[in-house]
């Protein structure tokens, strides 16, 4: 059966280009285009979609409050269509807060050489949010009983944790998977790097909320900073982060170059620096996500002696990545998204233990 797609945008030009792009596809289908959420709720009934794509800003209803309600009432896989503007990427990061699935920049109609790469993004990103788990979502407060149902283990000392490294990828459900590990760390873990798959602009948006929501300091990466423990650094959307060193220290090192498995920033080079640079000093975690970007970059790790660990397919929004990890053999340890944070920690308090005995 195909997936039934519906349309609410207000911007009829917008409408058109996205029906295009969809019913191009042979494996999907436009059941309806709204100009706006009133008569968008109309066409829910009528044509039950498995997947809404919804513009982000638009008249008699905002995006949001339609969303929230949607969410709250008949909850379903939305991908929302963004502009590429802070606005628009603020809006978005609230979006996924609220349980979108995914999001998609406006498409750039002057440019038609790009289109058939943004047609294969949109038609990727349907297909994800057809299979993602959709749940209700009750936003929680940072530090409650939602977020810490547990003391979280003690590392070592600040000298052996300034030795340690955390390394993330994720991709579709990954911004609020990263926000639930981040919510947990304390002020003083070890330095974190994060790829997280998301266009330029977004991630400055990204990082500064999850900054103003967590213990640690939680910035976009601009390369060349020396890695600090209590702190995050996320890929820019226009490159790729690695891990390099100078003498003692390790740094951030950001590159333009060749897509990598569609992707820049990629899961699996950050990995692979990882790999590369840290070694068994290195702790890999692979969350929620479609595609297989990463598994190979943490196989990498494993094999440089990092302990690596999978979100589990019951709390992913999409399981793809985690999934192709486990396949080859890259991960150590498989657990649901909440109770990663603790096992990390404990891995690595247990590790710096044996260090300082040694």
């Amino acid at each position: 059966m195909k997936i039934k797609v519906l349309i609410v945008d207000d911007s009829a030009l917008i409408r058109s280009v996205m029906k295009e792009i969809i019913m191009s596809q042979p494996d999907m289908e436009v059941v309806g285009v709204a100009p706006d959420p009133i008569v968008a709720r109309d066409l829910i009934k009528q044509t039950n979609p498995d997947v809404l794509t919804l513009d982000v800003e638009m008249p008699k209803m905002d995006g949001l409050d339609f969303l929230e309600k949607l969410m709250r009432l008949r909850p379903m896989p939305v991908l929302m269509v963004s502009s590429l503007t802070e606005r628009g990427s603020e809006i978005t990061m609230r979006a996924l807060e609220l349980g979108a699935v995914d999001f998609v920049t406006k498409p750039k109609l002057s440019i038609q050489s790009g289109m058939r790469e943004y047609t294969e993004m949109i038609a990727d990103k349907i297909r994800a949010a057809a299979k993602a788990r959709i749940r209700t979502r009750v936003l929680a407060a940072p530090g409650s009983p939602e977020h810490v149902s547990q003391p979280l283990p003690k590392i070592g000392n600040t000298f052996t944790s300034s030795e340690k490294l955390i390394i993330i990828g994720a991709s579709t459900g990954g911004t609020e998977a990263i926000k639930e590990f981040l919510l947990q760390m304390p002020s003083d873990c070890p330095g974190i790097l994060i790829t997280q798959h998301m266009p330029e602009g977004f991630t400055r948006s990204f990082a500064k909320r999850l900054d103003g929501l967590c213990k640690i300091s939680v910035n976009e990466a601009v390369g060349g900073e020396r890695i600090l423990p209590g702190h995050a650094y996320i890929a820019p959307g226009h490159s790729h982060l690695l891990l390099a060193r100078s003498g003692a220290n390790y740094m951030t090192q950001l590159d333009q170059g060749e897509l990598i498995n569609r992707h820049r920033p990629s899961v699996d080079v950050l990995f692979r620096s990882a790999a590369l640079c840290a070694g068994k000093n290195a702790v890999g975690v692979i969350l929620t996500g479609m595609g297989k970007d990463g598994a190979l970059g943490m196989l990498e790790m494993k094999q440089a002696g990092a302990h690596n660990f999978a979100q589990d397919e019951a709390s992913c929004v999409v399981f793809g990545m985690p999934r192709e990890a486990i396949a080859v053999g890259a991960t150590d340890e498989v657990a649901p998204l909440l109770e990663l944070p603790g096992k990390v920690l404990g891995y690595l308090a247990a590790h710096s233990s044996r260090a300082l005995r040694v």
